[in-house]
């Protein structure tokens, strides 16, 4: 429910953009359309997106008894704001106008204007006559107590006015959250946006500049530390041996790349070749040390006093005061290091130095209480350490959307990416170096699917529900043409691109709703439901061919082609999967995979088996060379498959049935990424009876996540989650190899 101020925020936004227009206006001396823009303004029926005001117009109307213009502005509410409503949503509106002409006759009766009360059923009559909850209200007029009858003195009571008032005040102020924005009232919040930015870059700035007017103690003056690039301005959290490794390093660049931060987490096999070390067994820690000993005693020869008796003995027990600073900061910094991995450093990670640069870690000891579900192993001598396949570097949010996400797609490049919600508006925006919104698109028709063009990877492919696809532009922020698929099967479920770039398969359903029952022995039965399943060029933008479906027409779900576009695999409605020889055209195999639709399904790494999930909670693989056959059957949870629920308060319950992929694999398909109600799940794939293995929540939503993506493009995995509140969660991991 929008807040009071946040609806106070969008009037005062709507009336700002309307100055602006304005004083554009008698910039370019449009007096004309200046006096048009002021008269409309005044009439203006939605009253400039105020909530309050329209609730005052409302009550005005009946204060003064204007039966027809009461009619008329309700009327206008409905053709204007209440039909981009879904069907789901009618039902409540209706209510809501029931309520309203009865809080008109109530007021008509406590005033003692009975001509009013029977004026109102004398033009309503035929329209309310045929209407059960109206039935009981013809009596009302010829009672002469009607606030002491048992079926109006509820409604004549200062609680029901209330309710309703609030009522209608909360699915207005919803509705105008949820509609999609236009650009210029979008500005404006970005422009909002960035001057809070900029307020708290300054107020950051502020407390840096306090931090380092600070006086230093007098142990860490004596030490010298170079200004590092600003991405490992926090280092030291990771301690001193990993500082010491990138000041060694700075000698030789300063704009280091950040993956070489990340590359301290990583084992030494995989690291990038350091600077050559000075000296035949020394490491670059030592050569590092060398290097900082040396302009510390420089520093101290040109700053401080001639050393005492007891300085002289320390520098002369070779290094001994460098290594008690060294052990200081490593007790300082230790609790950050265990905060920052969420677990002691396994041994077979990094193979520290002999003496003062080794890690102090006992064997065998390690606290295993921060790992998540599914970590703990076996304990036994030197069995302690519990090692994470990935660690979490960071998570940003994009919240563009106003409603439930439908579909959430990176491009082949992994610089792009795409989301689509239920209003039909879709988002195209980039996350590297920074998040920023490319383009918006806005629908007329209701868009059910989307999958980005392989060749050249800026095409979008866009599947509506009127039966027909549009091929996008992103750069050119336009549409290339728009393709008639089928009028008898116009909802378009799945789009999936081929490899080659030069055609795509898409799914033609009917208008039909995805539902099944129960016999009375308990075995569930499908609803049919009509559907094609077509391959379109994209040059010559015509039909190449219509596949058949055995063993029968039916709505295809979902679609994935293997990495060179020779096979395609369906999930269909029918709990069926079908495998597709793109040479000839024809079906390789298919079974039944499901009791219940088949939600989403896609090969395996090594395209040998093919993982589904489907509308019985069941996340399988099966062997493709042998038809039908299971090498593994993991039960998941219902927030992990669908339908999707949203509950709220007074009762408010949104129900999705699922579009967009369920679960998405990391670059090697070990882990496997799947939806929850708080947010993604990452688990290990065991295969056998070991089941799958839960090894990091990523978390962050506060609605059930409904579709997921896994990018292996750049340098760090990212994972992106979608939820039914609009909001994608953006997880940025480091995988930990062994």
């Amino acid at each position: 429910m929008m807040t009071f101020r946040e609806e106070e925020a969008m009037g005062s936004a709507v009336e700002r953009m309307d100055d602006l227009v304005k004083e554009y206006l008698i910039y370019r001396g449009f007096t004309s359309t200046l006096k048009h823009l002021d008269s409309e303004i005044k009439v203006d029926k939605e009253k400039g997106f105020r909530v309050d005001k329209i609730i005052d117009q409302l009550q005005q109307f009946m204060q003064s008894y204007d039966l027809s213009a009461l009619k008329d502005y309700w009327g206008y509410l409905d053709r204007k704001l209440f039909c981009r409503l879904e069907d789901v949503y009618r039902p409540t509106i209706n209510k809501l106008r029931t309520s309203l002409f009865r809080y008109y006759l109530v007021y008509t009766v406590q005033s003692n204007r009975m001509e009013k009360t029977q004026e109102f059923f004398q033009k309503q009559a035929l329209e309310l006559q045929g209407q059960p909850e109206w039935r009981d209200w013809f009596i009302l007029p010829f009672i002469p107590a009607p606030e002491q009858h048992p079926v109006f003195s509820s409604y004549f009571s200062r609680q029901w006015s209330d309710t309703f008032l609030v009522s209608l005040h909360n699915f207005l102020s919803v509705l105008f959250q949820c509609m999609p924005l236009p650009v210029l009232l979008s500005f404006d919040s970005e422009a909002q946006r960035t001057v809070g930015l900029q307020e708290e870059n300054e107020q950051l700035r502020q407390m840096l500049f306090a931090r380092q007017a600070e006086p230093r103690p007098r142990m860490e003056e004596e030490m010298v530390h170079h200004k590092l690039p600003s991405y490992v301005q926090n280092m030291d959290r990771l301690g001193d041996t990993e500082l010491d490794l990138v000041s060694s390093q700075r000698n030789v660049s300063l704009a280091t790349p950040s993956r070489n931060f990340f590359s301290t987490f990583l084992p030494q096999g995989k690291r990038a070749p350091g600077k050559t070390p000075q000296g035949a067994g020394s490491s670059p820690t030592q050569a590092s040390m060398g290097r900082r000993d040396a302009a510390a005693n420089h520093s101290v020869k040109s700053k401080d006093p001639p050393p005492s008796k007891d300085t002289k003995m320390a520098s002369s027990s070779g290094g001994a005061s460098d290594q008690v600073v060294r052990q200081r900061r490593h007790q300082d910094h230790e609790k950050q290091r265990k905060e920052l991995l969420s677990k002691p450093v396994p041994q077979n990670v990094e193979k520290r130095g002999e003496g003062a640069d080794a890690d102090p870690h006992p064997e065998g000891t390690g606290d295993a209480t921060d790992s998540p579900p599914g970590q703990t192993r076996a304990a036994g001598e030197g069995a302690g350490l519990v090692e994470q396949p990935f660690i979490k570097l960071s998570q940003e949010e994009y919240g563009e959307h106003h409603s439930s996400i439908m579909h959430c797609r990176v491009d082949c490049s992994g610089r792009r990416v795409a989301s689509l919600d239920v209003d039909g508006v879709i988002k195209v925006w980039s996350f590297n170096p920074i998040m920023q919104t490319k383009a918006t698109i806005m629908s007329k028709s209701p868009l059910l699917s989307l999958e980005w063009a392989t060749k050249p990877d800026r095409l979008l492919l866009l599947g509506s529900g009127v039966g027909t696809v549009r091929l996008y532009d992103t750069e050119a922020k336009k549409n290339l043409y728009e393709m008639a698929i089928d009028d008898a099967h116009p909802r378009i479920l799945s789009l999936a691109c081929s490899p080659s770039g030069t055609s795509f398969v898409c799914s033609a359903a009917a208008h039909s709703s995805r539902t099944s029952s129960l016999t009375e022995g308990g075995s569930r039965v499908l609803v049919p439901v009509s559907g094609q399943l077509l391959l379109w060029d994209t040059k010559t933008v015509k039909q190449q061919h219509q596949f058949s479906l055995e063993p029968g027409p039916v709505a295809i779900n979902c679609t994935a082609f293997n990495h060179n576009g020779n096979l395609l695999v369906t999930g269909a409605a029918d709990g069926i999967i079908r495998l597709f020889d793109m040479q000839r055209y024809e079906t390789a195999m298919s079974w039944k995979a499901h009791d219940g639709e088949v939600y989403s399904v896609e090969f395996s790494y090594d395209e040998n088996t093919v993982f589904s999930i489907g509308e019985d909670s069941k996340f399988i693989q099966w062997n493709i060379h042998r038809c039908g056959v299971k090498q593994s059957e993991y039960s998941l949870p219902q927030d992990a498959t669908g339908p999707f629920v949203l509950s709220g308060y007074s009762g408010y319950k949104q129900v999705q049935v699922p579009h967009g992929r369920l679960f998405a694999f990391d670059s090697e398909g070990q882990h496997v990424l799947t939806c929850s109600s708080s947010g993604g799940l990452i688990y290990r794939l065991n295969g056998g009876e070991n089941g799958l293995e839960n090894v990091l929540p990523l978390g962050g939503h506060k609605a059930p996540v409904v579709t997921v993506d896994w990018c292996s493009a750049v340098d760090c995995g990212t994972c992106l989650t979608a939820s039914m509140d609009g909001k994608i969660k953006l997880s940025t991991l480091l995988a930990q190899k062994s």
